[in-house]
């Protein structure tokens, strides 16, 4: 029988080890980096645009932000946070979900691991926007400090396009990439919700399996796990801009990060 989310961090003793509630006057710099795959670009072409408001944080897109990548990811314009960032030297092909067959490094990162665990249960309640340009993600990748350390566990996935008043389709699942044990498992889950509004998105994540959950319900199992750890990419895409200028900002606003950890066996 499915668990709901509250019986699963019950039963299985859970802790909790992060509860961001954005309560500050502006992001917990030791927690989160307000930058976008910066090894193919730059800090400074990528970096987020932002506000810590009222226990709030809003990633935004603005009508005057540039596209973060235009040489590899043309028009495309993002404001994002990640937990970890890796690379290898200028010119090289070494980096972080290289997502270009075209990419290499342009600005050469440390390697920084803010938040990046292996296992555990993680919530995002947040609101999305029904923006048909854009889309808005809570997303996981393999920290690549080696190649195959690469896959994905997208937590949520939504694109305004696929979303009205009264339902949307939920992206979800995982994604190889480099790594040859895992296959492609994604899904685009149809649910009766309206995703301007505040809902909880989450996922289980153990040595055998993904539970995805909206709303403390899991509606969704993969039965696969990267085997290393992982960090977290969350934010907001603009693929074309063809909205008028008083439609921006596009926001993506956030009330609250979790991370559970498993008990120790």
């Amino acid at each position: 029988m499915d668990r709901t989310l509250a019986q699963v961090l019950a039963d299985d003793g859970y802790g909790l080890v992060v509860d961001d509630c954005f309560d500050g006057e502006d992001l917990d710099r030791s927690r989160w980096l307000p930058h976008h795959l910066p090894q193919w670009s730059s800090r400074a072409a990528s970096a987020a645009r932002y506000d810590v408001t009222e226990g709030l944080l809003t990633l935004r897109i603005d009508a005057d932000q540039p596209p973060w990548c235009p040489e590899f990811d043309g028009e495309t314009r993002v404001s994002s946070l990640q937990t970890g960032v890796f690379s290898g030297p200028v010119g090289s092909t070494i980096g972080q979900h290289r997502f270009s067959s075209d990419a290499v490094v342009r600005e050469a990162q440390p390697p920084t691991r803010l938040f990046t665990p292996q296992h555990g249960v993680f919530v995002l309640r947040a609101k999305g926007l029904l923006d048909p340009d854009s889309m808005v993600a809570l997303w996981m990748v393999g920290f690549e400090d080696r190649p195959e350390r690469s896959a994905e566990i997208c937590i949520c996935e939504i694109f305004g396009k696929d979303a009205t008043p009264d339902a949307a389709a939920v992206g979800m699942g995982v994604h190889p990439f480099g790594d040859p044990a895992i296959t492609d498992a994604f899904a685009a889950v149809e649910l009766p919700i309206d995703v301007r509004e505040f809902h909880e998105y989450a996922a289980q994540w153990t040595p055998e399996r993904v539970v995805f959950f909206v709303d403390g319900d899991p509606v969704r199992t993969v039965d696969q796990s990267p085997g290393y750890p992982m960090q977290f990419m969350l934010g907001i895409y603009e693929f074309a801009a063809t909205a008028p200028a008083e439609a921006y900002p596009k926001r993506f606003v956030i009330d609250r990060f979790q991370a559970y950890a498993p008990p120790r066996r």
